[in-house]
């Protein structure tokens, strides 16, 4: 019998040194190459200037959260862990892919391009669901679920530190070889894309 269960979490931060990096190297472009990127980046380094700090933030993370719901549906990160993580970023891989049977399979993963819908009150809509798909290493299907997952977050920024852990319960199956295909499908933007996990059950 295989049982699937999924949770999914975010941070709470809305931006992170790397992207302020990112837009601020934007900057550095020509004029005729400059972009909302590059203006936004500019702008926060003139709020900044002027002793603006939480101005300087909020500019380059609002810039950031327009110029990622631009980019392709796309799992960053996706890996087998050997805990429910704590937080984005922090978390523990897992040494290989071969599972005792029985032994559950959690597995961390981080997203980019999720698009974002605007609500009432100034409010901010992301919201995905998650289909898998586990075959014998020969191809043959052995079991699907639609909807395995479906999350949902409301918030008053952007947020894009968002990551989910799926949890997949495989007790009853067989040693052998699998993989493991997870699609998330974007609710707001209907794009989606997969991600394939391949791992091995041992004797017991």
């Amino acid at each position: 019998m295989l049982i699937g269960r999924s949770t999914c979490t975010r941070t709470g931060k809305a931006a992170t040194t790397l992207l302020a990096i990112a837009l601020t190297a934007a900057g550095t472009l020509s004029p005729a190459r400059a972009g909302p990127l590059a203006d936004a980046a500019k702008e926060a380094e003139d709020k900044a200037a002027a002793g603006d700090v939480i101005g300087a933030f909020d500019q380059i993370r609002d810039a950031f959260g327009v110029f990622a719901m631009s980019l392709p549906l796309t799992v960053r990160k996706a890996v087998f862990v050997s805990e429910k993580p704590k937080a984005y970023g922090a978390y523990s891989p897992r040494p290989g892919a071969v599972f005792k049977p029985g032994e559950p399979l959690i597995t961390y993963v981080e997203l980019i391009g999720l698009a974002w819908k605007p609500l009432a009150d100034g409010l901010q809509q992301a919201s995905f669901s998650v289909d898998f798909e586990i075959s014998e290493a020969g191809g043959k299907v052995l079991a699907t679920q639609k909807s395995f997952g479906a999350f949902t977050f409301t918030s008053l920024v952007r947020n894009q530190e968002i990551f989910t852990h799926l949890t997949l319960d495989l007790t009853g199956a067989e040693p052998g070889e699998y993989l493991l295909k997870y699609t998330i499908n974007d609710s707001v933007s209907k794009r989606f894309t997969s991600f394939e996990q391949p791992f091995t059950i041992g004797k017991k």
